[in-house]
């Protein structure tokens, strides 16, 4: 079954773990990333990490020629993981327009590529952000959509509209992978979330500022209706994300799938509160973290944890990674860019 797999945003964080994943399955990787937020170093720790180097080309996906030209020069894809996008929330609403553009053109300039070349199974990288605050919980694939609390998410409703009606209207077949809170990293510690600049997740910025990166992490709102005030949210560890992306272009491509597009949660089913993971983080790595309570960021939803039942069903995908398992691998990744 193995065949050849583009993987745009590949070198960014769920991206590069995937990519390693795939090869250990003996899938020909070409990536695909214009390393706006990540590092080209990361294709030499998938090679480290696998024995087998990915084929890179440095792209836009908004530049529709360099696009067509690269599925021209690159027949016989199989398929397409796509993760390549703008993902900041509150950066979405301080720039919304970057994040239309950005994530929406590349998403149209891949699919009319796609179609061109005759490619015509995808998985895509949207986010538990489609629900909003959802009124029942756990959320479910099911579950209403609500009105996006930022342009971010906002994007990935869009996305997958736009994947969903390209679908019903030619050979395509596609999976949107609607995830959690991806965190952790790779028990090697050679790849992990590294994000340029200041971190707009929870996890790297809490690890820089327990090895002294940051003078203090900031905690968004401490005055929401949960146990303990902070937002609650289902972390998910990366390793556990990227084999549900092999088990989702397996399923395209054997056509295991039951529907031409289908959805799928990905999460632990369990919600864990910001102080919970800061309180968990101390007690399983020995150090203290300097914290402190700012009011609420813009686009936050209160709580979200998933029902992962489906996907653990149809696509034979389980969460397996506990709290403190992620928290550890992604203290152990901190710690190695200190070498």
């Amino acid at each position: 079954m193995p065949g050849k797999i583009l993987v745009t945003g590949g070198t960014g964080f769920i991206g590069s773990h995937t990519c390693v994943v795939l090869l250990e399955n003996d899938y020909d990787v070409l990536i695909v990333d214009n390393l706006s937020n990540s590092n080209v170093e990361v294709v030499d720790k998938i090679a480290q990490i696998t024995g087998k180097t990915p084929h890179f080309t440095k792209l836009d996906l908004c530049d529709e020629k360099s696009l067509t030209d690269f599925f021209t020069d690159n027949p016989g894809i199989d398929g397409v993981i796509h993760f390549a996008a703008y993902k900041a929330v509150g950066e979405s609403s301080e720039f919304p327009l970057k994040y239309y553009h950005n994530n929406l053109l590349g998403m149209i300039n891949l699919l009319k590529t796609m179609d061109q070349a005759g490619c015509d199974k995808m998985v895509f990288s949207s986010s538990c952000t489609v629900y909003g605050q959802p009124d029942v919980l756990p959320v479910t694939e099911d579950a209403p959509l609500k009105k996006a609390f930022s342009p971010y998410g906002n994007t990935k409703k869009i996305c997958e509209d736009i994947l969903q009606d390209q679908v019903g209207s030619t050979a395509l077949k596609g999976i949107a992978l609607r995830y959690f809170n991806p965190i952790g990293a790779h028990e090697s510690a050679l790849i992990g979330e590294l994000p340029l600049g200041i971190p707009n997740n929870l996890v790297p910025y809490l690890t820089q500022t327990a090895i002294g990166k940051r003078e203090s992490l900031k905690v968004f709102g401490n005055d929401y209706n949960t146990h303990d005030g902070t937002g609650i949210r289902d972390y998910i560890h990366v390793m556990d994300l990227a084999r549900a992306h092999l088990d989702a272009i397996n399923r395209l491509i054997s056509k295991k799938y039951k529907e031409e597009y289908e959805i799928f949660n990905l999460g632990t089913g369990t919600g864990y509160s910001v102080l919970d993971i800061i309180l968990t983080f101390e007690k399983v790595n020995g150090v203290k973290v300097n914290y402190e309570f700012v009011d609420r960021r813009p686009g936050d939803i209160e709580k979200v944890w998933a029902d992962p039942s489906k996907a653990n069903s149809e696509l034979g995908w389980k969460a397996e990674s506990g709290l403190e398992d992620m928290l550890r691998s992604a203290w152990k990744w901190e710690k190695s860019l200190l070498k």
